[in-house]
């Protein structure tokens, strides 16, 4: 569907991992594994480590390289929770059983803070999160959901921020207030892919890049998967292809839709700029439907993201589309230079669900609808542990029902980017 390349994109994350990013080889002739894993973004990564861990004999597949889709170019923002929010998850699972991945997901946070210095790399992880109401009528939408995270989900942690004291965050008159979580946060994203596959491999587990699965059959008890130069025999096969699935199983492909995301960095601004942008250096985003995304780095740049498009391609100049959204926000920023200018593809399933699931010794990791950052890191907690021989956590995920995008192949895109600009008309107005 989307073609893939050699080289990463572009991306300040690109630019700023421009020492690390090696190549490794590609799978030729036969080989054979105990857990195939296709696909080396986040999910199929820290599955990969935690099974290589456990003593698996664990083999990762790339079509391009790792981290090269949205692992490697999305917004680093490491917030709690799904796209769907709650309601969604206690409706299928009943409360007890979406507490228990609420649980899970407050885990992921607590688990990726640690997981960088238990081996050994950087990531550039900074502590926080601020969500935004831009409308006033919304900002009932921030002091609901602190009520319902303490009360309901045990996450009482949570800082209602007035309009007054937003100025201590974020230096933009277009917030009327905000909430504060201080188990949220932001990292390199690339960063973070990269220092998973040197685990990986550290731990025994094999990574191969440029190695398209072109196909997979059940052969015996297992599976065999066939690349343009290689053939490689599993006992369990693992899919974590996310929005680049496409024809390699048409049936899951089905439950996901491939949609484009972009994001800005700007040139390096001095310290004392950056830090009046966000003085606490927390990650931002609102509440609109068509949300506004934007944090620092550490080399004093602003990262801003936030348009989509539903139809499968980009803006032909990101920048362009995007200055304008920036100088809304912090209209203090006029003019500045855009150093850098990137998007990809995210994968959105129908409700917005988590689509984790298996079929026999099959698995599949997919669906995080642009909110994966700990959530892939969840789903693999769940997926390895089912292979190792504890499938509770992954049955609840399989408790969520994600249908086929009406529409079919040609008319989905369509249809739904007809639906969300309603969404879009009622945050203009």
């Amino acid at each position: 569907m989307f073609q893939q390349s050699t080289r990463h994109v572009a991306s300040y994350y690109a630019h700023s991992c421009a020492d690390r990013l090696v190549n490794r080889t590609a799978l030729e002739g036969e080989q054979d594994t105990e857990v195939l894993i296709i696909g080396a973004g986040f999910s199929g990564l820290h599955t990969a480590l935690r099974l290589a861990l456990a003593g698996k004999r664990v083999t990762v597949l790339e079509a391009s390289r790792v981290a090269w889709a949205a692992s490697g170019r999305n917004g680093g923002q490491a917030i709690l929770g799904w796209s769907c929010d709650m309601p969604p998850l206690e409706a299928a699972l009943g409360y007890e059983r979406a507490r228990r991945l609420w649980d899970g997901m407050r885990w992921a946070a607590r688990e990726l803070r640690d997981l960088p210095g238990r081996h050994e790399f950087d990531c550039d992880y900074r502590a926080g999160h601020l969500w935004t109401s831009v409308m006033p009528r919304r900002v009932g939408l921030l002091t609901e959901w602190q009520h319902e995270a303490s009360h309901k989900w045990g996450h009482d942690k949570l800082q209602f921020i007035p309009r007054q004291q937003l100025p201590e965050w974020v230096a933009s008159e277009r917030y009327q207030a905000g909430l504060f979580d201080p188990e949220g946060g932001h990292l390199n994203p690339l960063k973070l892919a990269l220092g998973l596959a040197d685990a990986v491999e550290r731990a025994g587990g094999r990574i191969y890049e440029q190695s398209k699965a072109l196909s997979y059959g059940e052969e015996g008890e297992g599976f065999v998967v066939t690349t343009e130069r290689g053939r490689i025999r599993a006992d369990v096969l693992v899919l974590a292809c996310n929005a680049y699935l496409d024809r390699l199983d048409p049936q899951l492909a089905s439950c996901v839709l491939p949609v484009g995301t972009y994001q800005v960095a700007t040139a390096p601004l001095t310290k004392d700029q950056a830090t009046a942008l966000l003085p606490s250096n927390v990650c931002v985003t609102d509440n609109q439907f068509v949300l506004d995304y934007f944090r620092r780095t550490p080399d004093n740049r602003l990262l801003f993201g936030g348009g989509c498009t539903y139809l499968g391609g980009m803006p032909k100049d990101i920048a362009a589309a995007t200055r304008p959204f920036l100088e809304r926000v912090f209209p203090q920023l006029t003019g500045v230079a855009l150093e850098f200018a990137w998007g990809g593809h995210i994968d959105l399933t129908l409700k917005r669900t988590p689509d984790i699931g298996r079929r026999g010794d099959l698995y599949w990791m997919q669906g995080y609808s642009g909110h994966g950052v700990l959530p892939t890191l969840a789903a693999a907690r769940a997926v390895s542990d089912a292979i190792l021989g504890q499938p509770d956590e992954l049955s609840l995920y399989q408790g969520l029902n994600n249908g086929s995008f009406p529409g079919g192949k040609y008319l989905a895109a369509p249809l739904e980017a007809i639906g969300k600009a309603w969404y879009r008309l009622r945050d203009s107005i």
